[in-house]
């Protein structure tokens, strides 16, 4: 029998890459049989992800996948523009030279991305600069509050990096961050990241 940490891991995962929609109802019986779980487990596991708000549980009706409305979005993104912007500028504080390196080469693997026309790749790069900033910030408590925030929000980020368009508009913004960085320059590191991050604002709003 799986643990309730395996899962949480799991069910996670899942609802991350989109194998439930929204409203969506979870099954005890069939998340005890998919992953090898007793019920105890599984209900324990759906109270964990309540709380990080990806579950909604519902009295007598068992828990379903919560939807995330555009409102509660921009929300969760404007929270997220604070949190992020504190962590470039701790990144850009303790950046070292393989740090930079690695950094200069995602910024060359988005350009070459962007000017092929692969959104999915340019996505994953984009996933990819973002954790690599947390992970050189060191911050423990901002990386927990960051990824809970991202997923709540992750539909709604994913439909909009597939915008015809958007994948150009945001690598300019993700070249500065990268350039605050590598200078190491806190200041222009967190301007540079509230800046994208506003700007996916705004974008969520322009087009639902």
């Amino acid at each position: 029998m799986n643990s309730e940490s395996t899962v949480v891991d799991g069910l996670r995962a899942a609802i991350l890459r989109g194998d439930y929609a929204p409203n969506q109802r979870l099954v005890e019986a069939e998340l005890c049989e998919q992953f090898d779980a007793s019920r105890f487990t599984v209900r324990a596991a759906l109270r964990d992800l309540a709380a990080q708000g990806l579950v909604e549980l519902q009295h007598n009706r068992g828990a379903r996948i919560r939807e995330i409305t555009l409102a509660e979005a921009v929300e969760i993104t404007q929270v997220r523009m604070v949190v992020e912007g504190l962590v470039c500028a701790r990144a850009a504080e303790l950046a070292t030279d393989a740090d930079v390196t690695e950094l200069e080469e995602i910024g060359q693997q988005m350009r070459v991305a962007v000017s092929a026309g692969e959104p999915l790749r340019y996505s994953d790069l984009n996933a990819r600069l973002h954790g690599k900033i947390r992970e050189m910030a060191g911050h423990g408590t901002a990386q927990r509050i960051i990824e809970e925030l991202r997923g709540q929000v992750v539909r709604h980020q994913f439909r909009l990096s597939l915008r015809p368009g958007r994948p150009s508009v945001s690598l300019g913004q993700h070249e500065r961050i990268i350039a605050a960085v590598v200078a190491r320059d806190p200041d222009a590191a967190e301007a540079a990241m509230r800046a994208h991050i506003a700007s996916v604002i705004e974008a969520l709003r322009e087009n639902p």
